[in-house]
């Protein structure tokens, strides 16, 4: 009777508080059911808990979405709705599903909260680190029954809103390094500001750092550039001498000056000519690390670089080493561009990244290397050039060995690289960030951090004994590495990162990548400055070696890093090291109020898109010479907010501004002139148009994608005239001209039975190629196909065409009917012709085409199906009865061994010549 008594009167409380806002409620009102979703695949609905069937994710509770309240209307009965906070009631007297341990502190993993433990380390599913859990409200017990929690204790369980940082977190890190830092001494510049003259002599060198003599570009005899040191206040005054057969020009990066001296060929000055000397001359108004580089051409990528160190007239009294990260190929830097403009594997083969089909099938990854190509993309990679080596200062072993224990040394760090990111890990402890970009921030630890092209980091490291300590510079896809040795004595290793494990992000790319080529963003996580990598669940470190029993488990999890100051991005599962901490934007803070002044506001979004396919790179699908400049007024604030709709990172660079990247420090957000954005991650940056005219150029920092046409231009509105440029509109065409150059490609098959292959030239959107069958014997005849044609939309997948087609065989199969009954007169056809190609999924191409005889071809065709590492098969058939299959086994980059058979010319074998 009294439970009965309890019974009516808590009801009677709930329906009160349903009913507070001029709402009823039904007791006989039938409970929805709950329906449970995955985070990153919300198509997946299921009535009970469990794993996601794709990725293995933890389904959680589904959001209902608000019903808005009806209102009374006399008369009729109002719908009882559910008052939202009020959760389940359950009316049962049964012991909560899952119980977590009550006393003191608690962990659990943000992939798999159902994980609890009474204290930190690693998650058993997917050996992620775990973290504190939130205190939760425990259900209020009444002789049995449990009370109604309150919503907002399962916003952990719905991911909703998630916000993968601490802000606490870094507080804390900041309070703990700045005390392992200690108090610094100062030393101020006793030298008044004074003009400070460099002489700079370009020329070509030769030299050794891969497997062969390669010419280079260097300045004063070495590589990289000589450091060119000021003190805040100076002048510079640089006599760039040039002493090449070509033009070149050089870029102050991330410096405040002059529009003119900003050193873009074409854009704020015309190119520095052969043989001639140019002088730049501006104030040294800022302090920090920066770097200097050419801007001509591909000259960066050969030598063109160097460290730019400007001191405060007061600064820190400690070792300090300028350190420039760069790689080196043996390849010509053209014929690396034009090699990634042929979607060659061949930089594939040499990293061992090629993921054939073979290669899925002894790994157990079949299905997603089907999945991939059913979603027309080509193999997974993080870099997309083969580097024979990589150098710090022009070493790949660089000794200091000066240091003793208890030193603390400065590193100022600029990555040089054309396309390159590097991980940078110390064998000897934590390593201290206290500048970026030449902006300095609060000290923070981390265990080690990624530096993305053309950034630079300071960065403070111990030497803890007398010893020789490495600090390792690793390339993105770990293919080697580089090292800097600092003390003396024994040497302490830094530990070496493993190989990605490509499989592992394909699947992860397929996931979320639609079939339109669009980055699926996950409902409910904001993917931001660089807080989640996706790439991570490629890290043998973090998610262990590759397993293919265990990857085809449904419980287990892509192993993402989440949420980070303790970041799971570094964690080292072998030496067990549970708290190690990896960089990210959420964790730099600016010492001081960063916010931009008073004035209007101009607001641009990007997307960031691109084709691997066809290596064309691209902000909202155009390209420089394809958009006009964005016009900005001095005294407004821009704000632009960038979604990388592609699968590579891009370091995007604003030249002559710092930006704030709006990360939540609030007031004290980081200055930077380099962002690094993550695939499917949609940043903010702002600057003030402080300066006072001239055009400044916006673009992705990776040689090759901004040589693509990765940027934009934006100008000051009304400008004076640039003495530099006296005919703008031809500098505009040349500047234009670097994303509209014709890339020459050729496939040529020399065998026992003829020869067949093709030869193209192609740009940013049009191609014009000839393809041709000449048999070995006259009767096999003579068959030739030219065609013109552009591409459409952002993938690239649909090209229009017109062109001619001649074909001429004295076979005695003379007038044949085609599948479609008309005559395919292959005795002697001339013809024009129109048409369209597409890329259908499996990357086989469909062509559709009408010639001037009113005669229609179908044909379907695929010319890379990788079958092995270097092993290709290649097919095509067509409505007019010609079909071909062959295969081709890579030798060289320019050499295959092939062998196939035409409808038209038979058997043959041989060589094929690939450029």
């Amino acid at each position: 009777m009294k439970k009965l008594i309890v019974y009516i009167l808590l009801m009677g409380l709930y329906g009160f508080a349903s009913a507070h806002d001029g709402h009823t409620i039904s007791l006989q009102q039938k409970q929805e059911p709950v329906v449970y979703t995955c985070p990153m695949h919300p198509e997946i609905q299921s009535k009970t808990p469990g794993n996601c069937s794709k990725c293995g994710m933890k389904l959680v509770i589904q959001k209902k979405k608000s019903v808005p309240a009806k209102k009374a209307v006399p008369g009729k009965k109002t719908q009882p709705v559910k008052k939202e906070g009020m959760g389940k009631m359950n009316m049962s007297p049964q012991k909560a599903a899952v119980e977590t341990p009550s006393l003191g502190e608690t962990y659990t993993c943000p992939m798999h909260p159902e994980i609890h433990a009474s204290k930190s380390g690693n998650c058993p599913k997917c050996g992620m680190k775990l973290v504190k859990e939130a205190p939760k409200t425990a259900p209020t017990k009444h002789n049995g029954m449990d009370m109604p929690m309150k919503e907002d204790a399962k916003k952990s369980d719905t991911m909703e809103g998630m916000q993968m940082g601490d802000e606490n977190a870094t507080m804390e890190n900041i309070k703990k390094a700045k005390a392992q830092l200690g108090p610094i001494k100062t030393i101020t510049s006793s030298t008044p500001p004074r003009t400070v003259r460099y002489d700079l002599y370009i020329a070509d060198t030769t030299v050794t750092y891969g497997k062969k003599s390669k010419r280079a570009i260097a300045v004063n005899g070495q590589i990289p550039m000589p450091t060119l040191t000021f003190t805040q206040g100076d002048t510079a005054l640089i006599y760039v001498h040039n002493n090449l057969d070509e033009e070149t020009s050089l870029h102050w990066h991330g410096l405040f000056l002059p529009n003119k001296m900003d050193g873009v060929p074409f854009l704020t000055q015309m190119p520095i000519m052969p043989h001639t000397t140019y002088i730049y001359k501006f104030p040294i108004v800022q302090h920090g690390t920066h770097w200097y580089h050419s801007h001509s051409m591909l000259q960066e990528q050969i030598g063109m670089y160097g460290a730019f160190i400007m001191n405060k007239r007061k600064e820190w009294d400690i070792p300090t080493i300028p350190l420039v990260l760069s790689e080196w190929t043996d390849m010509k830097p053209e014929e690396v561009h034009r090699s990634l403009k042929n979607a060659t594997d061949w930089f594939a083969i040499q990293k061992g990244t090629t993921q054939s089909y073979g290669e899925a099938i002894k790994t157990g990854h079949f299905k997603t290397k089907v999945n991939n190509e059913w979603k027309r993309m080509t193999a997974m990679d993080v870099s997309d050039v083969y580097y024979d080596n990589f150098l710090i200062n022009g070493k790949n072993q660089n000794e200091q060995p000066q240091f003793k224990a208890g030193d603390k040394v400065r590193l100022r760090i600029a990555n040089g690289g054309a396309s390159d990111y590097f991980w940078l890990n110390y064998s000897g402890g934590k390593i201290t960030v206290v500048a970026t970009d030449g902006n300095d921030v609060e000290p923070v630890e981390v265990d080690r951090l990624i530096i993305a092209t053309s950034e630079t980091y300071d960065v403070v490291v111990t030497i803890p004994e007398n010893k020789k300590y490495e600090f390792l510079v690793t390339p993105e896809d770990r293919t080697s590495s580089a090292s800097l040795w600092l003390g003396s004595g024994e040497k302490v290793f830094a530990q070496k990162l493993d190989r990605p494990k490509y499989f592992a992000g394909m699947k992860m790319m397929n996931d979320m990548m639609d079939m339109q080529g669009n980055m699926i963003e996950m409902e409910g996580m904001k993917m931001q400055n660089q807080v989640m990598d996706m790439n991570t669940v490629m890290y043998p470190e973090i998610t262990g070696v590759e397993n293919p029993k265990a990857n085809n488990k449904k419980t287990d999890a892509p192993g993402m890093q989440m949420p980070n100051d303790k970041s799971m991005a570094g964690m080292n599962m072998a030496d067990g090291n549970p708290d190690m901490v990896t960089l990210n934007y959420n964790m730099l803070r600016d010492p001081k109020k960063t916010t931009l002044p008073k004035g209007p506001w101009k607001e641009l979004k990007f997307d960031l898109t691109g084709n691997m396919n066809r290596y064309v790179w691209t902000l909202d699908n155009k390209t420089v010479s394809e958009s006009d400049k964005i016009l900005i007024k001095k005294g407004e604030n821009v704000r632009i907010i960038m979604f990388n709709n592609s699968m590579m990172r891009h370091p995007m660079h604003l030249h002559g501004h710092d930006f704030r990247v709006v990360n939540g420090q609030g007031e004290n957000a980081p200055m930077k002139n380099v962002l690094d954005i993550m695939p499917m991650e949609r940043d903010t940056i702002e600057f003030a148009a402080s300066e006072n005219g001239g055009d400044w150029f916006f673009h992705c920092h990776i040689l090759y994608h901004m040589m693509s046409g990765m940027g934009r231009v934006f100008s000051y509105e009304n400008s004076p005239p640039n003495p530099e440029l006296p005919d703008t509109k031809l500098a505009w065409k040349k500047l234009s001209a670097d994303d509209r150059k014709y890339h020459p490609m050729a496939s040529i098959g020399l065998e026992s039975n003829g020869s067949d292959g093709e030869l193209m030239f192609s740009n940013t959107r049009y191609r014009l190629s000839t393809e041709w069958r000449v048999g070995l014997k006259s009767e096999h005849g003579i068959e030739s196909e030219t065609y013109f044609g552009r591409y459409i939309g952002r993938m690239q997948w649909l090209m229009p065409f017109v062109g001619f087609d001649y074909h001429y065989n004295r076979m005695n199969n003379e007038r044949e009917n085609n599948l479609f009954g008309q005559l395919s007169n292959q005795k002697n056809r001339k013809a024009a012709v129109i048409g369209a190609q597409y890329i259908l999924p499996m990357l086989v191409t469909a062509e559709a085409r009408l010639d001037s005889k009113g005669k229609l071809r179908f044909q379907l065709m695929r010319e890379d199906v990788p079958l092995t590492s270097r092993l290709r098969f290649n097919f095509m058939a067509n409505t007019d009865r010609e079909y071909m299959a062959g295969f081709r086994y890579i030798v060289t980059k320019y050499f295959s061994l092939s062998t196939h058979y035409d409808s038209d010319m038979g058997y043959g074998a041989g060589l094929t010549i690939t450029y």
